[in-house]
């Protein structure tokens, strides 16, 4: 019964955002695997649009390697493509980007309490349609499991924001910030429903715009024990 009153909390926040004309929505499915205690594989997928399940103009999959050198240091390299199409409909051509993404990162994990802290550092390579490009981006998040069941937390409420900058000017180039709530079925298997707020000063990729954010996170390991869910999606 607590399951099913869980699942219609969801849907009702679900389309109570829905029904706000300007949102977009920002799909994502992640899969993990961990190889052992410190080395693990991920692959992502994510599909945009600009208003609710329409004019889709953004997709992109990706995958890499992580490997955690202590319990708050890991260390990743992640390549992926990247395609932004023009807006206005759906996958309209011509393309605003046609991109390939090279990047490692740094990510710094702490806790206060029950309160977990990241601090995420990026580098991106960028081979575009409209030439080389160098971007840094650094993001900072709180989470806070709770509803602890065997071995993991059931909830997981998370907030991030995250700032993009280049080496050329105007060198600031994006801002991110999001809020979500993410629900564990099981160890394998977990969902994040959530808000995203973009401001983008550049013309030709998306411009700021309000998500409606949603996560389907596949994970697996050798041992019984998930992999934490906190802020795992690559964005």
């Amino acid at each position: 019964m607590l399951r099913l009153k869980n699942w219609l909390i969801f849907l009702v926040i679900l389309f109570s955002l829905s029904s706000y004309a300007q949102l977009g929505t920002w799909n994502i499915l992640n899969v993990r695997f961990k190889w052992n205690d410190q080395l693990g594989l991920f692959g992502e997928g994510q599909i945009r649009s600009l208003q609710f399940y329409h004019q889709f103009h953004y997709y992109e999959f990706k995958g890499g390697i992580d490997y955690k050198l202590h319990e708050q240091l890991r260390v990743t390299l992640g390549a992926g493509s990247y395609q932004t199409y023009k807006e206005g409909g759906n996958f309209l051509e011509p393309k605003n980007n046609n991109e390939f993404r090279l990047w490692p990162q740094i990510q710094f994990q702490h806790k206060i309490g029950a309160l977990r802290i990241e601090q995420r550092y990026r580098t991106e390579m960028r081979f575009t349609s409209n030439g080389y490009r160098n971007r840094f981006r650094y993001r900072f998040g709180i989470s806070l499991p709770f509803g602890k069941k065997e071995n993991y937390h059931q909830w997981q409420l998370t907030a991030n924001n995250e700032l993009f900058f280049t080496n050329n000017e105007p060198y600031f180039e994006r801002n991110r910030i999001s809020t979500n709530i993410q629900y564990r079925v099981n160890p394998n298997l977990a969902f994040q429903l959530g808000y995203l707020y973009q401001f983008d000063y550049k013309i030709n990729d998306e411009t700021g715009r309000d998500f409606l954010q949603i996560g389907i996170y596949l994970e697996f390991s050798k041992k019984a024990n998930p992999i934490s869910v906190q802020n795992q999606s690559n964005n």
